[in-house]
């Protein structure tokens, strides 16, 4: 039994796909296939069950995995012990973002690179709850994603970097366009264009919606608030968007939503358990990079 094989396995596990799988670990696709072959016939039972559009766990995958995983992290602790000692800050750092955000994430990746050039950087954007699953994981060292206020995410520690309400914006020529407020049940009347499933702003405009008993009209979806005030600047509907972006586009009313919504971004990174020395570096210098005092 090989590491490699594990971390194939696991890859895959996550996945539920061996060509995602194989992009992930970097390597060919057959030669994932082989080696997780391999492990099944010297474990005398088959992983994973490929009769299915996703692949799935067999039983045995199942009671495999937390192992895998667990001899993964092991590994990951020996060299993380070794670096520490030697206080070397090398190897790779794994950043995941919403799409949407005001930070500066070039300059901050930039002043990274050019005090550990020998770090390899991967950054990647995903819907928040991915995010924060990779996080939890260990698939990401840290991510810029969206919690509800006050929210903690499990195993995670956090620091907010964006937190603001969130208004309806309108064309110009909309009836709302004198309007500095509408209740939520006003909202629900109208056409609606929306961030994805999995979104932030989408998670809590659906939350106060379930907590009112009401139900949105979603007619268009775009993955940046910016592309939903687009549309909505095209008189296409009424857009859920931060209030700052609401509030700086001449070409849009802004209406506030109450009871009021709010969009909290934040950075998010394991609570417990061995970091690297890299992560633990980056880790910081996004704490004082990205901290703001409020609103953005």
């Amino acid at each position: 039994m090989e590491l490699r094989q594990l971390e194939y396995f696991v890859a895959v596990a996550e996945e539920a796909n061996f060509t995602r799988a194989a992009r992930r670990v970097h390597v060919a696709q057959p030669a994932v296939s082989a080696q997780i072959a391999r492990l099944e016939r010297e474990l005398g039972q088959p992983l994973l069950d490929r009769s299915h559009r996703q692949v799935r766990l067999t039983g045995a995958g199942e009671a495999v995995l937390p192992h895998a995983r667990a001899a993964l992290a092991a590994v990951t602790d020996v060299r993380t012990a070794v670096d520490d000692l030697t206080d070397l800050v090398r190897g790779a750092v794994s950043i995941g973002t919403v799409t949407a955000h005001n930070v500066d994430m070039p300059a901050m990746l930039a002043a990274f690179h050019r005090a550990h050039p020998a770090v390899e950087i991967t950054l990647s954007t995903a819907d928040s709850e991915s995010l924060v699953d990779g996080v939890r994981t260990g698939r990401l060292d840290l991510a810029i994603a969206s919690v509800g206020s006050g929210e903690v995410p499990d195993g995670l520690a956090v620091e907010v970097t964006t937190d603001e309400a969130i208004d309806a914006a309108v064309h110009l020529a909309d009836p709302w366009r004198r309007r500095r407020s509408v209740p939520l049940a006003a909202l629900a009347e109208r056409t609606l264009i929306a961030l994805p499933v999995g979104t932030g702003i989408r998670r809590r405009l659906e939350e106060a919606f379930t907590a009112a008993g009401l139900t949105p009209r979603i007619a268009f979806e775009a993955s940046t608030p910016q592309e939903l005030a687009d549309l909505a600047a095209r008189g296409l509907g009424v857009a859920v968007v931060p209030q700052s972006l609401a509030r700086n586009r001449a070409d849009l009313h802004a209406v506030s939503i109450t009871p009021q919504l709010r969009g909290r971004l934040v950075l998010a990174w394991r609570a417990s358990g061995p970091v690297s020395p890299a992560a633990r570096v980056l880790i910081g210098m996004a704490r004082e990079h990205l901290r703001v005092g409020g609103g953005a």
